[in-house]
């Protein structure tokens, strides 16, 4: 890790001796089981469930959840962002509650396309990497961070926020650094964040599902005050396992969290055959309604260049698949803002 300008090892040093005393892991016992949905177990007294806190500034909607999609256009132009979500509402027949779309370092906030989906009355989320850990705590990007916070200030409408999510991958390792140096980054991102009176950011928190069921993600937790919305993201890529065995460690770990629960991303890869994968789909729509605690849902509809079948996740144009992604845009339990907007 570089040494960086005058007093910045010391700075780190003290950042992360504060972040080692907070306790970052929860535990609660297992949830039942229901109808290969899952039901986790009301964590109250009384076997009543605490409220819900409200999901910050893109507040939770009190039954139901939220729809949204990565929607991957054929042309990664500010027309062809817009043409791509359009596309995908018109073969929905439905619009989207939440337009995700991803940010690297230094790609800019509030874009035109942005703005579109805004004027549409789309909730955006942004997932955005922000910079390596170590560099975060070094000051190396505070300027940067602040004109970010700036740009998500000046919308002038609540946007969801998905800091440096999968952070639990190994091969982040370099970039992220030790659970440590992530959340002392996070802390302190959101700090420059307040600074600039960008108090329109919900804060999204969202490791990989496999990372629940090692125990590695739960490390890299920032805690109950500097989060918004716990989520995770969850695939059926190259093996066919079904979705509520993969997210029920997840599941079971956001039980004892106050937080509204996202599912960020979502998808079932083209490795396996169109009635296997709208079966796979179909179970997800069961375990999302299952465990009302889960407040938002999106999908991934995009094939990535340079993958195989087992890494491509769009539905179109294969009918079957997408007729039962479908059913789940129709269900009344994810159509939780009346149409028009």
């Amino acid at each position: 890790m570089p040494v960086g300008r005058g007093g910045a090892a010391g700075r780190l040093l003290r950042i992360l001796s504060g972040v080692a005393a907070v306790a970052l892991l929860a535990t609660c016992g297992s949830p039942p089981r229901a109808d290969r949905g899952i039901a986790v177990a009301p964590s109250g007294p009384a076997g009543t469930r605490p409220p819900l806190a409200s999901g910050g500034p893109v507040a939770a909607p009190p039954s139901g959840a939220l729809l949204g999609a990565w929607v991957r256009p054929a042309s990664l132009t500010q027309a062809g962002r817009v043409t791509g979500v359009l596309d995908f509402e018109r073969d929905l027949g439905r619009r989207l509650d939440i337009v995700h779309t991803y940010r690297r370092l230094r790609e800019e906030f509030g874009t035109s396309s942005d703005r579109t989906f805004l004027k549409s009355g789309a909730t955006l989320m942004f997932s955005w990497t922000g910079g390596p850990s170590a560099e975060v705590l070094l000051g190396e990007h505070d300027e940067l961070i602040r004109e970010r916070a700036r740009q998500s200030r000046d919308l002038g409408t609540p946007v969801l926020l998905r800091l440096r999510w999968e952070m639990d991958r190994p091969n982040l390792l370099a970039e992220v650094g030790s659970p440590d140096e992530y959340v002392a980054a996070w802390r302190h991102t959101r700090e420059l964040f307040a600074a600039e009176g960008a108090d329109n950011v919900s804060w999204v928190w969202c490791p990989t599902e496999q990372g629940f069921a090692t125990g590695r993600a739960q490390d890299f937790y920032p805690g109950d005050d500097q989060v918004d919305w716990t989520c995770a993201d969850v695939y059926a890529g190259s093996t066919l396992t079904p979705i509520a065995d993969l997210l029920e460690p997840f599941l079971h770990w956001a039980a004892a969290r106050p937080h509204p629960i996202m599912i960020g991303e979502y998808g079932v890869s083209r490795a396996w055959t169109a009635p296997q994968r709208a079966d796979w789909l179909s179970a997800a729509h069961h375990v999302f309604r299952t465990n009302t605690q889960i407040k938002a849902v999106l999908y991934f509809e995009s094939n990535p260049d340079n993958r195989t079948p087992a890494g491509e996740f769009a539905l179109r144009p294969d009918p079957t698949p997408f007729a039962a992604f479908h059913t789940t845009a129709h269900d009344p339990w994810f159509n939780p803002h009346p149409e028009p907007r």
